[in-house]
């Protein structure tokens, strides 16, 4: 960390996110990738005429030669950052100087450097989100078809398997990893169009034919797609969907997290997220082993959900050909959208590697919960060789209050034992088939054919 301690650092410039993340999203990179398309104007330019040869190479060698602080004194006289950065290389570049910009207008400059910027975050968020899902395949064929008790209500319900309920988070991911496909497939800058997005600056310095090859061989050069149709910015539509995207990838690894949290209290006690062997979980309780890493991840989704919203606005709010409302915010609500997500995935690759499943108090919860659900199975069977379902109800109810009363006073559940011995539910089940009912796992159904169908899914699409 670089830092002046007398003035406020964003939390995003040394504590979320990745070096590599913080990079793409730097200043540095911000002016560097302006040079490089003011550089490969010039350079079609010069193809068509416009910029000598002495010209280009003045502006190729000192392309990388940037001072920011310069940048930023300018600046500060002249209220246009753009206009600023013009200045700055054509101090440097005093030959080739003259042609920086030529035709262009701002939106040229820094649209497509933020979609170059957008498309390498993306490249991070999907390998992140890859081994997550990694990740998660392995968990999911390790723990197909071993039973836990199911929660609906956060109340005991019937059983499910610990892979299915793991399935449940990576279809939602894996449904992300689609989404954020489909992006980088459409992804796509503004283009050099100029002033409103027609263009006409580049037809009357060239022609019609001439001004649409000009941006053709700009964009192959700069590596990514231009959109048709602009206003004087790249279609804010594109950043709505990259800002739903992250939201939705947010929105899949805090359900994760927070069933996490719910799963680590000592009530259920089944999962705990790693914790490291110096780690400290409380100032003034040293005992505690706080989801901190979950936590942070149900944090920082609601600063993402939120930031979201801003892209939505700025599309919805960019009045006729352009305004300048969305400028300031994009500013922060793009880069900490993305950090905050890189760092989302990171802590949640570290848990989900390293999650620590306690497979007794699973057991134990099921000892404790599932018979109470597996009456209705007894009554079923009951009924079906002959027994009074109403007559069977009453029969189970009355075993079922006895049973509760006796777990609540911290006893094991004697329900088993209970409806073995009835004699009214011996009339018409042997105790053989009263253990088969209440075995969890004759109840789960085909989850284990659909965890491991899932798990191959994942292996297809990440591989």
């Amino acid at each position: 960390m670089n830092s002046n301690y007398l003035n406020y650092q964003s939390p995003f410039s040394w504590r979320y996110g990745s070096e590599k993340m913080r990079q793409i999203f730097s200043e540095e990179n911000k002016y560097k990738l302006w040079r490089k398309i003011w550089v490969a104007l010039a350079r079609a330019e010069h193809k068509k005429g416009l910029v000598s040869k002495e010209e280009l190479m003045d502006l190729e060698k000192n392309q990388n030669n940037i001072d920011i602080k310069r940048i930023w004194e300018i600046e500060k006289d002249i209220s246009h950052d753009v206009v600023a950065a013009i200045r700055e290389f054509a101090e440097k570049a005093k030959i080739g100087g003259g042609k920086i910009h030529l035709g262009a207008t701002s939106m040229d400059i820094s649209d497509n450097a933020e979609t170059i910027r957008i498309q390498k975050a993306l490249n991070i968020i999907e390998k992140r989100l890859s081994e997550v899902l990694i990740a998660f395949s392995l968990k999911l064929e390790k723990y197909a078809e071993l039973p836990c008790m199911g929660y609906t209500h956060l109340q005991p319900a019937e059983p499910t398997t610990l892979g299915y309920r793991f399935a449940f988070y990576s279809q939602d991911l894996l449904m992300d990893l689609e989404f954020l496909q489909f992006i980088k497939k459409n992804l796509a800058g503004k283009g050099i169009k100029g002033a409103v997005g027609t263009g006409a600056s580049f037809v009357a310095l060239l022609d019609k034919k001439r001004a649409k090859e000009l941006e053709d061989e700009i964009m192959s050069d700069l590596g990514i797609k231009a959109a048709e149709i602009t206003n004087q910015t790249a279609p804010r539509k594109i950043e709505v969907w990259i800002a739903d995207l992250l939201a939705s990838i947010a929105q899949s690894l805090n359900k994760f997290a927070f069933d996490l949290r719910i799963m680590q209290s000592p009530a259920i006690g089944e999962w705990q997220e790693p914790f490291g062997s110096l780690q400290v979980g409380s100032s003034a309780m040293p005992f505690k082993k706080n989801p901190i890493k979950a936590e942070k991840i149900c944090s920082l989704s609601r600063l993402v959900v939120n930031l979201s919203r801003i892209a939505w606005d700025n599309a919805s709010n960019m009045l006729l050909e352009r305004t300048l409302d969305d400028s300031a915010n994009r500013r922060t609500a793009i880069p900490e959208m993305f950090l905050s997500l890189d760092e989302m995935l990171i802590s949640s690759i570290s848990i989900v590697n390293g999650l620590i499943i306690n497979e007794r108090k699973i057991n134990k919860n099921l000892e404790i919960y599932w018979p109470f659900s597996a009456s209705e199975g007894i009554i079923i069977e009951a009924v079906k060789k002959g027994a009074d379902r109403q007559r069977m109800h009453e029969v189970l109810r009355e075993i079922s209050m006895k049973a509760w009363e006796i777990i609540q006073n911290g006893d094991p559940n004697p329900m088993k034992d209970l409806l073995t011995e009835d004699p009214n539910i011996g009339q018409y089940l042997k105790p053989i088939e009263v253990s088969e009912i209440l075995d969890a796992k004759n109840h789960i159904g085909n989850a284990k054919e659909k965890v491991l169908t899932l798990a191959g899914q994942i292996k297809k699409i990440t591989s």
